[in-house]
């Protein structure tokens, strides 16, 4: 809340301080003793109305003063409404003025009213009136006017948006907090108390905990669809981790640490569990993710349209929503009457329309972020059965084209993290979790194939036929009565608009992530066919080598679906040769592989491991002609090659700069040592190291360094809690080799030629000691 320090705002302090010091000194006392006045409404009404044309309050100390005579207890409220009324008009034009320009924060900006109003103790009597019927000792209630609720709440919001330390001040009330939740059963007054709610617990120092909320079952399940979805908006707060928000915390070492310390479930984990608890959410959910624009519509939806748009804090949503009721519409002549009606109307009735397709995209998208962070969480695999069992995908492939991608949105932003607040319009939002949902559904989950229709179903059977292996279990287990419907499956629709996106478009990335989510775990040779007879190799190729591309993150996605598309896959290294079929072109290949180890180790362990696979089945014929032919393969069969990647993967990491995107570089590094181990080159390798220290002048370094990462290996993956299946299934090397070579490594007799301390001469040895100590 503002200070007593002055009545002024931040930015204007000490041009009215003469006018006012004397009530100044009077308020900062009492913060200092207790004694005196405890809010400004206690102030001789004459000093107010004296002080007040020089100070500039603008009325607002002697409103607030017939505000609290008239709201004391068992009084008519309808004359302190009145005054409310006053009040709200004039600080809703500050709310409003912070909105549109360019959301200034309190610091760049003037609010002097709300400043005031705060000053003067009016936040503390509004916070008063709301909770007063929870003070009566009377078992029937009082019952608040729902007029005298929702301007209560629309000046408690204006005053968040423009007055500093207000939103802190009512976050640090968990009282006033829990009672809000209350409000939200009166659907008068739900959005405005929904859009308060929000903004405080964006702030509130530690979360919420939803069980701690009265009856949040009945609550819950006392939602309309639309209030569901605006209820999402709040869940969003409530169950995702807080971003750290310091890059160190990032590190692996320091997410080690914290786990250790913070043994028990967080409060994002048991809220988590709490929402699963509810009867029915989920299935709600389901339905809010997949119901067409036609289906949304009610009875009162032009007033709950006004509502909604009032309390809106983005003003690019109402810019999206002008862009769209005057752009042509592009629409095919295939989409429903509800759809393509934007195109045959003139602009004044398009616009509805248009409005009510943005107020449906923007709930989507509050929903599939919850699907989203409900399907990465503990509860993994009973979300999972719960969106199979309601159908989330087929409806949601039902709505690709008519909705989800019924037109091609320009999308250079950069690409977000989980956590980050995103300022991009509704169309790209509801995209970018639409792709999100699609990865944290496919990843390393056997109902991925429910991205599929039967007919594609059966054209993996046919594949895995043909090349005479059996079916993977995951395929042979899909209840087709779940999957996609029409003539087209999820991942296919994804697979079309993929190829349609400019080079840099961020989407690629997403849409990238979600293919390759549908690749990870143990290597399906089906799948991979899938993917390769719709052209998806050589589109990869053309982004890396011909498209121009330049985002770091768009080619990090390409690099590592790339990977996963070839790993252990003769054709798919028949079709890179055709595809890359000039020096110029396999140039400018190993130049963006190179570019960024970090962003595409991936891709090189994926050419190692193959390397090794095919080199054991010199038997076939087809698998001995691609081993002769195919550049990458001929490349990698290089030791000096081979080498080169593993200094350069061992140098550009340390324990202290790890974290979860290249400890990759480490577990690469890993792969390529384990295959010279299995051929009996270990010796070789890590001679080689050792020479390439000398060679650079800094003895020790290189190999003392690797020898604290696998020490930090084994404290990482030895851990009870971590799954080591990911390293296990990407490899196709158990992941007790993995531990047995690492051991070997780290052996202590010197006279071992398998162990690095042999290869560090003495005056060099543990450089750094004590980098792992706790």
């Amino acid at each position: 809340m503002a200070t007593l320090l002055g009545c002024e705002s931040p930015c204007t302090r000490g041009k009215r301080r003469n006018y006012s010091s004397n009530i100044i000194t009077k308020f900062t006392a009492t913060k200092i003793t207790g004694q005196g006045f405890s809010r400004g409404t206690q102030l001789p009404g004459g000093l107010l109305q004296e002080r007040d044309k020089r100070a500039k309050w603008n009325g607002i100390p002697t409103l607030l003063q017939k505000l609290y005579e008239s709201s004391h207890p068992n009084s008519d409220l309808s004359h302190a409404h009145t005054f409310l009324k006053l009040l709200l008009s004039q600080l809703s034009v500050e709310a409003m003025s912070f909105v549109t320009e360019d959301r200034k924060t309190a610091q760049e900006s003037t609010f002097p009213n709300t400043y005031t109003f705060d000053l003067f103790g009016g936040v503390d009597l509004l916070v008063e009136i709301l909770m007063r019927p929870t003070l009566t000792m009377q078992k029937k209630k009082p019952k608040m006017n729902d007029d005298l609720v929702k301007d209560c709440l629309s000046v408690l919001y204006n005053c968040c948006i423009c007055t500093e330390g207000v939103t802190k001040s009512l976050a640090a009330r968990d009282d006033f907090v829990l009672f809000l939740f209350t409000l939200m059963t009166n659907k008068k007054t739900f959005l405005q108390t929904a859009t308060l709610i929000e903004d405080i617990l964006g702030v509130k120092k530690e979360m919420i905990q939803l069980e701690g909320i009265p009856n949040l079952s009945g609550l819950v399940q006392s939602f309309d669809q639309q209030q569901l979805a605006n209820f999402c908006r709040i869940l969003s707060v409530t169950i995702s981790e807080p971003d750290v928000g310091n890059d160190d915390k990032h590190t692996l070492l320091a997410k080690n640490a914290q786990q250790k310390r913070n043994a028990s479930p967080s409060r994002a984990e048991v809220n988590q569990v709490t929402l699963l608890s509810i009867p029915g959410f989920i299935e709600r959910l389901c339905k809010l993710a997949t119901r067409k624009v036609s289906e949304a519509t009610g009875a009162n939806f032009l007033q709950e349209l006004e509502d909604w748009y009032t309390w809106l804090d983005n003003a690019l949503v109402l810019d999206a929503l002008m862009q769209m009721a005057t752009e042509e519409p592009e629409q095919s002549s295939t989409e429903s009457s509800d759809e393509s009606s934007l195109a045959t109307s003139p602009l004044r009735h398009r616009l509805p329309q248009s409005m009510k397709i943005v107020h449906e995209i923007m709930y989507k998208v509050e929903v599939l972020y919850v699907l989203c962070v409900l399907l990465m969480g503990r509860q993994r695999n009973q979300v999972h059965k719960m969106l199979a069992e309601f159908r989330l995908i087929p409806g949601l492939n039902n709505l690709f084209d008519k909705l989800i991608w019924r037109k091609y949105t320009v999308s250079n932003h950069v690409v977000h993290g989980q956590n980050e607040n995103c300022d991009c319009s509704p169309e790209i939002s509801f995209k970018i979790q639409f792709l999100r949902l699609l990865q944290s559904f496919s990843d390393h989950h056997e109902n991925k194939y429910l991205l599929l229709n039967s007919q594609e179903l059966n054209e993996l059977s046919a594949i895995s036929m043909k090349a005479n292996i059996p079916e993977v279990e995951a395929l042979v287990n899909t209840d087709r009565s779940l999957v996609c419907d029409g003539k087209k499956g999820l991942l296919t629709r994804l697979l079309t608009v993929m190829k349609r996106e400019p080079p840099d478009s961020s989407f690629r990335f997403w849409q990238a992530r979600a293919v390759e989510s549908f690749l990870r775990g143990a290597t399906s040779y089906a799948d991979q066919m899938f993917l390769l007879k719709r052209g998806l190799l050589e589109h990869i190729l053309f982004c890396i080598i011909d498209s121009g591309c330049t985002s770091r993150d768009v080619l990090q996605s390409y690099f590592d679906l790339l990977g996963e598309l070839m790993k252990f896959n003769i054709d798919a290294f028949k079709r890179f040769n055709k595809y890359v079929n000039t020096p110029e072109k396999f140039q400018m290949f190993l130049t963006q592989i190179n570019s960024s180890l970090v962003d595409s180790n991936m891709l090189v362990r994926c050419i190692v491991l193959s390397l090794d696979r095919f080199e054991s089945q010199t038997e076939d014929v087809k698998v001995v002609e691609v081993l002769s032919e195919c550049c990458l393969l001929s490349y990698m069969a290089r030791v000096e090659n081979r080498l080169s990647f593993l200094f350069r993967l061992v140098n550009i990491i340390n324990v202290q700069t790890l974290t979860q995107e290249n400890v990759s570089c480490l577990n690469t590094s890993l792969v390529i040592l384990m295959l010279a181990r299995r051929k009996a080159k270990l010796p070789f390798y890590l001679n080689a190291l050792r020479e390439k220290e000398y060679a650079e002048k800094y003895p020790g370094c290189l190999l003392n360094n690797f020898h604290n990462l696998l020490r930090f290996w084994q404290r990482h993956y030895l851990n009870k809690d971590k799954d080591s299946t990911c390293l296990e299934n990407s490899s196709c090397i158990p992941f007790s080799y993995w531990k047995e070579t690492v051991s070997v490594l780290l052996g202590s007799d010197r006279t071992s030629l398998c162990a690095i301390a042999s290869y560090i001469d003495e005056p060099f040895m543990d450089l750094d000691r004590d980098l792992l100590e706790d």
